[in-house]
């Protein structure tokens, strides 16, 4: 499956056109990088750019556009009224796709070496990658800016974590970390009253808001009159609870409400000595949210705007749902919603699961299905068309060319039956392994909706969804069985004049011959899974549903066979590499009988079945 990592540098230059042009045309030189977005600002005098790709595409398109930054921007010159450290001020990484967060903090500490070991540009790590817990906020480490950069480096707890321990007075420092992926998202209400907006937006954000008494007259919160603390009586901002001492109301709502009200205390100022008539804190519903309401003129509605900070921890979706009860309290109702700029395809899955399981409905379902009942539910395309394509970023970003798993059946069809060697048997074996994983979650997901046939829910679910995970997994494996092939043909034609030139191809050629083999080895394995699919549901099934079964266990073994004759026809281009070789024939022929019994089980249960 497709990794992406997203990197959002922001370069301290926002005026000059020519600068910000190389800049740019750096990142575009690598291969495998996208640039989703340039935003420029001439009082901030800063470019933020946003772009995205595999993780060693993003690392060398990184490193290359701060170099360039480093060359081009004198911060001694610099003005703006941004805050700023550097030629390259802040640059996070973000995981998308298929990349772990930890895979974020290595790669943010490799390029973070490499910059300031070849650049020598101090680094400094935050958020994710922080090694010092004061440098995880951003904010603590542009503290004094570039004009106290220097004083601030000599001091040893400020030390940088890569690169020289001195000022580069011309690039001076860059702040470099991992973090979520920061989503911007609105909820639409059926009114123009911003307060009515804002007193929601208050409700959930993680900062929370001052408690209030009800009014009777009014349900909208801002219209009570704010509790405040008083001296031996602090209120607990969730429940009834009143404690007489500060550090009791922190232990309270640690223990009672697994809440850290002292952070709150201190995002806000509030302090022992100075807590005394200031409002009691009512934390918000969410944690790694920031919400505000206000008047939208083009859509004549009030909105509320809210920036997920983690949307892994809190769900678009869930914070959706409470939005909507919480606006039914106040008399309004959410119409819908819309995002700003674009979301992972993992927010828009979680949400579709979590829509499908509320309606009773399974959840192994193909990814398009999650993706509109999220779509629908959220009410995406209430004030504007939501196209997933330019909205999930992992469709955004993806090739333009039209893919084999794109084509349709006769387009597919016509492109097999070409005088060219690829694609052929191995993407073919992919496609069979495709369709019989289609219909084994069919069956599971008609078996779950069968009258009579509730106490199999669970297990139908479950199938279900690993049958979609495999069908996902072989239909990528369709076009990268002929692309493997593609680059044994290029492999081949690299040049061998020189000794050193036929050591390189020899090694590119084995390197790609290997991966032409891994790839059916894959197709192989993931078919043999789909035969254990079928042979553990064999019994639970609808019966009226087991030719189909029976059909797919068929097809799946075609598929690995198929698969297991496209690593035969290569295995003597690897025979250097004995190891490799003899592990792999050992693989297949275990697996080859194993599954001529089970598909054989399959076929001859499934008639007694059907004739029983």
């Amino acid at each position: 499956m497709q990794q992406l990592v997203e990197c959002v540098p922001n370069f301290s230059e926002g005026r000059d056109s020519n600068k910000i042009e190389k800049i740019i045309s750096e990142i575009n030189k690598i291969s495998g990088v996208s640039i989703l977005d340039v935003s420029s600002g001439i009082d901030t005098n800063r470019t933020v750019v946003t772009f995205v790709g595999s993780i060693s595409s993003v690392e060398e398109a990184t490193f290359q556009a701060i170099r360039v930054a480093s060359e081009i921007i004198d911060m001694r010159k610099h003005e703006g009224t941004h805050a700023r450290l550097g030629s390259t001020d802040v640059c996070p990484f973000i995981p998308v796709s298929n990349i772990t967060m930890e895979e974020c903090i290595s790669l943010s500490h490799r390029v973070a070496k490499r910059v300031g070991d070849d650049l020598s540009i101090p680094i400094y790590l935050y958020e994710e990658s922080a090694q010092i817990p004061e440098r995880k906020n951003l904010a603590n480490i542009r503290y004094g800016e570039y004009e106290g950069l220097s004083k601030k480096i000599s001091d040893k707890s400020w030390a940088p974590d890569y690169g020289p321990l001195e000022l580069n007075k011309i690039s001076g420092a860059t702040v470099m970390g991992a973090r979520e992926f920061l989503v911007a998202y609105n909820i639409n209400l059926n009114t123009k009253d911003k307060r009515l907006a804002t007193d929601i937006a208050f409700e959930i954000r993680e900062r929370g808001r001052a408690k209030r008494r009800d009014n009777p007259y009014s349900p909208n919160s801002l219209d009570g009159e704010i509790i405040r603390y008083k001296n031996k009586k602090y209120p607990c901002g969730i429940c009834n609870f009143t404690s007489k001492s500060y550090i009791t109301i922190i232990n309270h709502n640690n223990k009672d409400h697994n809440y850290d009200l002292k952070s709150l205390f201190v995002a806000k100022g509030y302090n022992k000595s100075n807590i005394f008539g200031k409002p009691v804190i009512k934390p918000g519903i969410f944690s790694n949210i920031k919400a505000v309401g206000w008047i939208v003129d083009e859509y004549q509605r009030a909105q509320i705007s809210i920036n997920f900070t983690n949307y892994k921890k809190t769900p678009i979706h869930k914070v959706f749902d409470i939005v909507c009860k919480l606006a039914e309290i106040r008399g309004v109702r959410v119409t819908g919603s819309e995002l700003v700029g674009l979301i992972p395809l993992g927010a828009m899955l979680m949400a579709g699961k979590y829509f499908l399981e509320k309606q009773h409905s399974t959840i192994g379902v193909p990814e398009s299905r999650l993706v509109e009942v999220a779509t629908q539910t959220l009410g995406l395309s209430d004030v504007s068309a939501f196209n997933p394509k330019d909205k999930i970023i992992d469709y955004a970003v993806m090739n333009s060319d039209k893919k084999l798993v794109e084509m349709s059946l006769n387009e597919f069809g016509d492109e097999l039956s070409k005088n060219s060697v690829a694609p052929g048997g191995g993407s073919v074996s992919a496609l069979v392994g495709n369709l019989g994983s289609a219909l084994i979650s069919m069956v599971a997901a008609l078996t779950f909706e069968k009258k009579g046939f509730e106490d199999s829910r669970k297990k139908m679910e479950l199938s279900g969804t690993k049958a979609q995970l495999i069908k996902e997994k072989l239909a990528k494996l369709i076009d990268d069985d002929t692309n493997a092939f593609n680059n044994v043909i290029e492999a081949s034609r690299l040049p061998d004049t020189n000794d050193d030139q036929k050591k390189e191809k020899e090694f590119a050629v084995l390197k790609a011959n290997k991966n032409a083999i891994n790839i059916p080895l894959e197709v192989s394995r993931l078919s043999y899974d789909i035969l254990e699919l079928s042979y553990d549901l064999i019994n639970d099934v609808n019966p009226n549903s087991i030719s189909d079964l029976a059909v797919a266990s068929e097809v799946s073994f075609a598929a690995l066979r198929g698969a297991i004759l496209n690593i035969y026809i290569n295995m003597s281009e690897v025979e250097s590499d004995k190891e490799f070789s003899d592990n792999v024939l050992n693989e297949i022929d275990t697996r080859l009988d194993k599954a001529a019994e089970l598909k054989d089980k399959i076929f001859k249960e499934s008639i007694q079945i059907i004739n029983s």
